[in-house]
């Protein structure tokens, strides 16, 4: 367990730094073995998935968890049952790369405000309420709106996107997201001259998520992108993946994805964006800036402070993999940055 020191107010506190956890052996979740920093990870999986060998939501879901909380709990279980399937078109930008399983998908997870461990969010996101659900858009742009779930849906033609994912603590996974580009949303409130950046913040209720002081992050979770960057054809709403919509733990119902940078930049389970002029503030830059900087592109060339970032483990595989520059998306991504420093200054 590593622990770091945390700003907060006037005072610095002691935070138990769990960003950076071992796997931990699971009996349900068979594909899933120990991993220590020191020994490679012991993932299975099938070298080729097909959607017809997905495990049905149904079963996936861990019902002891849901029956464990009560009524509640049970209302829950039957609203991820009725989890719509998703029409979306295939897109030129995914990858051909064998997909992870879903059980992975849904049992390894960092979303803080359901706990801390990577199993954590997929015993206790059943307290999240998805709907209804809106997301304000508001700042500088013309048109300022409050959108619900409805009329989100309505923004844009659903696609799948099968992208991969990299997480900062070095393991990745590919992911079939379904979803719409940002920049379509964005488009329709009109942004004016004074929008240079995009912030995010995700929902924060504090009966049914964990408190700051327990998490070792501050609440609301917040993050950003540079105007550029948000209206990138491949930055992406997602509202579902293996074509159903966004399990709880995932994000649900709406989140960012941003496959060029480390996975805590996708923020989760979005309720406000607001385009500003200023660079806005993100949550782990905040915590220790240092170590992660407000672009936080993938980058082998640049190591975390306390590991490198040259190789990664793709969940399900045995080996460990080279790191590519922007997770392989350089050839679309890169000239954002000419001319940045992005190991010493643009991190």
């Amino acid at each position: 367990m590593l622990r770091a020191p945390l700003l907060r107010g006037s005072g610095t506190k002691t935070v138990t730094r769990r960003k950076h956890k071992t796997f931990r052996q699971s009996s349900r979740v068979t594909a899933i073995r120990s991993y220590h920093e020191s020994k490679p990870m012991l993932i299975r999986k099938s070298p080729e998935l097909r959607y017809s060998q997905v495990t049905p939501r149904a079963a996936y879901l861990n019902r002891r968890h849901f029956l464990a909380a009560g009524i509640g709990g049970l209302a829950a279980l039957r609203q991820a049952k009725a989890g719509a399937k998703l029409s979306a078109s295939k897109s030129s930008f995914s990858t051909s790369e064998p997909l992870t399983p879903l059980e992975a998908i849904t049992h390894y997870n960092n979303f803080y405000e359901f706990g801390t461990d990577k199993e954590d969010p997929s015993k206790n996101a059943y307290k999240l309420k998805t709907s209804p659900w809106t997301v304000k858009v508001e700042g500088a742009v013309a048109k300022s709106t409050v959108l619900d779930l409805d009329a989100i849906f309505k923004i844009a033609p659903l696609e799948e996107r099968i992208y991969r994912h990299r997480c900062v603590e070095r393991w990745s996974m590919v992911i079939p997201w379904i979803g719409f580009p940002l920049n379509a949303l964005l488009k329709k409130v009109d942004p004016t001259a004074k929008a240079k950046y995009v912030a995010f913040e995700s929902l924060y209720d504090s009966k049914s998520m964990l408190p700051s002081a327990f998490a070792g992050i501050n609440f609301p979770y917040i993050e950003g992108l540079r105007m550029d960057e948000a209206m990138h054809p491949l930055t992406l709403l997602a509202v579902g993946l293996y074509g159903e919509n966004l399990p709880n733990q995932d994000g649900a119902p709406i989140r960012l994805v941003v496959p060029w940078k480390y996975g805590y930049k996708s923020i989760k389970s979005i309720v406000k964006i607001k385009l500003v002029e200023k660079e806005p503030p993100t949550t782990w830059n905040l915590s220790a800036s240092n170590e992660y900087g407000f672009y936080s592109n993938v980058n082998p060339e640049r190591d975390h402070p306390r590991w490198s970032q040259t190789k990664e483990r793709r969940i399900g595989e045995f080996r460990l993999r080279d790191t590519v520059k922007f997770n392989g998306y350089g050839d679309q991504v890169a000239s954002l940055y000419n001319g940045m420093d992005l190991i010493r200054k643009y991190y």
